[in-house]
């Protein structure tokens, strides 16, 4: 293929002109409290490079409306107008798979035509050879089959470059989409799935047969407004990205770790028992309590930092709104009975 069909954002090649766009993206964020992730520095690098007119106009907007930028603002900013995740990014990516399946179609039907070809000349000289009995006039058709002969392998050869070239944008193609499809299902802060994975795993969960137990945990970390309060969102940001961390540590490799809303993370366990899935809450929440967070440039104490959480169990009869609802049940009980601690339901 001649030309490239990319879902991802592109961005000017030059280091100058990206740190002037640095200087002056990361002060702004600043000001407006927007967390200092990939992500929101992409959204506002575009805003700062001016060349986004949509995406300007509705930051132009927010900013006039006063509105927060939080995580569910710039995810959708970041969706709708950097990220090509659309619809019409699917097809463009559909439409170069089709352009790519028609161009290898079309060599190989060029390639078999030549092929015919150079088969019946070949096919005739080798009649010319049964009637002669000239030497010379015999090296002339031999020449003649050696000619061909050369012309068939350069055929080939360039049948098997142009299917090498097929076959090495394919696996692009198949590998930017892969990229695109975990951009989609992951936060951009904790680097957990998001909310929108979170519940297509929960509806195939419920969906599959019951053949073992399933648990849920809700975790929610304790007074997380005055941390963000006393120190600010940039720090409570790097708590909440320790605690996905602690997840992740913690949970097992068949567990899916996930940013359930806000300061809430999630922790969807298939074929766990409930003994288990408690050992592991135990353990994410002893492993926070004896944590000493401080701030990396002052060095100053956050302070004791807890989480309380809650557990369900899978039922028969559960919708994935039930299940969840028990689950949060479960930890409004841990919060109601002092917090920093983990509380099942049945």
């Amino acid at each position: 293929m001649n030309g490239t069909t990319t879902f991802l954002p592109s961005y000017d090649p030059c280091p100058e002109y990206n740190a002037r766009l640095l200087q002056r993206s990361i002060p702004m964020m600043m000001k407006h409290q927007v967390s200092t992730h990939p992500i929101n520095y992409a959204i506002w690098y575009e805003y700062v490079a001016g060349n986004n007119g949509k995406l300007t106009a509705a930051i132009d907007e927010l900013l006039k409306s006063k509105q927060a930028f939080d995580d569910e603002t710039s995810l959708s900013l970041y969706k709708n107008y950097i990220c090509n995740a659309s619809v019409e990014s699917f097809e463009k990516i559909n439409y170069a798979l089709q352009a790519l399946i028609e161009n290898t179609a079309n060599t190989v039907q060029d390639s078999s035509t030549q092929v015919a070809s150079v088969g019946e000349h070949v096919s005739a000289s080798s009649l010319k050879l049964e009637g002669i009995d000239n030497l010379s006039d015999v090296k002339n058709v031999l020449s003649g089959i050696v000619a061909e002969t050369r012309e068939l392998l350069k055929i080939s050869n360039i049948l098997k470059t142009k299917l090498n070239e097929a076959n090495d944008e394919m696996a692009r193609l198949r590998s930017e989409l892969s990229m695109v499809r975990e951009m989609a299902t992951t936060d951009g802060l904790t680097g957990l799935l998001n909310r929108r994975a979170f519940d297509e795993i929960l509806v195939k969960l419920i969906d599959s047969p019951l053949a073992s137990s399933h648990c849920l945990l809700i975790l929610d970390l304790d007074y997380f407004k005055k941390i963000n309060d006393r120190f600010g969102h940039l720090v409570g940001d790097k708590v909440l990205r320790y605690m996905a961390g602690l997840l992740k540590q913690h949970a097992s490799e068949h567990h899916h770790v996930a940013r359930f809303g806000g300061e809430e993370l999630a922790v969807v366990m298939p074929e766990t028992t409930m003994d288990t899935a408690l050992a592991i809450a135990e353990q994410i929440r002893s492993a926070l309590d004896n944590s000493r967070l401080k701030q990396k440039e002052s060095g100053q104490s956050i302070g004791k930092v807890t989480v309380s959480i809650g557990a369900a169990s899978l039922k028969n009869d559960d919708s994935v709104e039930s299940f969840v609802a028990r689950a949060d049940q479960a930890l409004y009980a841990a919060k109601e009975s002092g917090r920093n601690r983990v509380v099942h339901l049945l």
